[in-house]
């Protein structure tokens, strides 16, 4: 699927059973009516934002241009809760400019590029750009631009959950049993990435998701994969859920949402049965 698009769209079509993605985009479908539940927090970060040197602090966005793949895309909606954090107004005070996500140019190499947004960050046409693995350690490796958030090590993004496991409320009513053991079977991966980093990083290699083990290695390392036990997934969406309220962006409240849209009974079992 896109990665501009929620994957809240393709539970709800029932296209797919389970899905796990930022939670910004999922409770925008959410508001909007979308029959769809989030089950459990699965790792913490994974976002990094970057800016232009005449940037030096998210205050500093006031009137800039950001370059994202969609708007109500993944990386659009973490910069909006960023700027709503420090009290800008995502709506007015940036500019936001939507790039096509499909690869339309490709590198000298003939490699074609992770993202037509990143390209335009890279090539000076934004002050800012929020990437997602490998695109935070490709800008890293090239020296563009400079980190201004790393949600894996700056609070409050640090705090909390990057990543929700989310099925439709139809999946989970009909095949409890399976929608525990899937869930049982991803936290036993996040427990492996954290433990063997390595293996992991051959894996995504192997398998053919990324052709660079370097920056697939150094994404497992960086992330805190085995936070799980430690945070609370109603935590993040209260939390992001609240940014988003606060500026207009979804009109139902954050504890409706948890109320209407949450179902955490398997994720607080798994949490008892699969100690350390």
């Amino acid at each position: 699927m896109p990665p501009t698009e929620a994957i809240s769209v393709r539970l709800a079509a029932g296209e797919a059973d389970l899905g796990m993605n930022f939670v910004g985009p999922n409770l925008v479908r959410v508001d909007a009516g979308d029959p769809v539940v989030f089950l459990a927090g699965v790792h913490v970060g994974c976002f990094e934002a970057f800016a232009s040197d005449r940037i030096q602090r998210i205050h500093d966005l006031k009137g800039k241009t950001v370059v994202v793949e969609a708007l109500n895309s993944a990386n659009h909606l973490f910069f909006a809760t960023i700027a709503a954090h420090v009290g800008l107004d995502p709506r007015r005070d940036i500019r936001w400019v939507s790039a096509d996500d499909r690869v339309s140019r490709r590198r000298p190499d003939g490699a074609p590029y992770s993202s037509e947004a990143m390209q335009l960050f890279m090539e000076g046409k934004a002050d800012a750009f929020l990437g997602f693995p490998p695109q935070p350690q490709e800008l890293r490796a090239r020296k563009v631009g400079h980190v201004l958030v790393n949600s894996a090590t700056d609070r409050p993004w640090s705090q909390y959950f990057c990543c929700l496991l989310t099925s439709s409320k139809e999946f989970v009513r009909k095949n409890p049993v399976a929608t525990k053991r899937a869930l049982r079977a991803i936290l036993k991966a996040a427990d492996l990435c954290a433990a063997d980093p390595e293996r992991a990083a051959r894996a995504l290699v192997d398998r053919g998701f990324t052709t660079k083990y370097e920056y697939a290695l150094q994404t497992m390392r960086e992330l805190p994969y085995g936070k799980w036990r430690e945070y609370d997934p109603e935590d993040t969406i209260r939390f992001y859920a609240l940014r988003l309220h606060e500026v207009g962006m979804i009109k139902t409240t954050p504890q409706k949402l948890i109320a209407q849209a949450t179902d955490f009974r398997f994720f607080n079992e798994l949490k008892r049965e699969l100690k350390a």
